[in-house]
């Protein structure tokens, strides 16, 4: 499987859209406090439209907390402040992949923490900033399970 890590999320709409990409793929995403928001709020509910009971949905009090209850084979960050692509890695069963908020992106001190060859980034053309997050989420999480051959009941 597929664990999708957003720390401290911003925007419900996105998470909603993801709740939505995690129950049609079978990743689990989870959620690391605080959010800028509420669960049940119309925007999560209506992005995320009646998937929330079909996804594997799991709320963190802190991001250790999630990797100690998660136990992922690897975290990759996904990042604009490395060079490495998304794509120059081959991905495995129950590897994590680590988004930051929509305005801030992930702190220093969290990608620092993990080896180069875990710090992940998208392609964009020069002078683009960032991404949406659900879409990159979405880009991310599809190669993965592109390379997993689209399943998602590894255990």
């Amino acid at each position: 499987m597929i664990h999708i890590i957003l720390y401290e999320p911003e925007i419900p709409q996105n998470t909603g859209a993801l709740i939505r990409l995690s129950a049609n793929m079978g990743a689990h995403l989870h959620l690391i406090k605080p959010y800028a928001f509420d669960l049940s709020e119309k925007k999560v509910r209506r992005a995320g439209l009646d998937y929330a009971e079909l996804a594997h949905l799991y709320e963190h009090e802190s991001l250790e907390a999630c990797l100690q209850s998660v136990k992922p084979n690897r975290v990759f960050a996904l990042t604009t402040k490395t060079t490495q692509y998304y794509t120059a890695q081959t991905f495995v069963n129950n590897d994590a992949f680590l988004f930051g908020p929509e305005t801030r992106g992930l702190p220093k001190d969290i990608i620092e923490s993990l080896p180069e060859s875990q710090r992940l980034t998208i392609p964009m053309i020069p002078g683009g900033r960032s991404m949406n997050l659900a879409n990159a989420v979405s880009v991310m999480a599809y190669e993965a399970w592109r390379q997993l051959s689209f399943n998602m009941n590894l255990s």
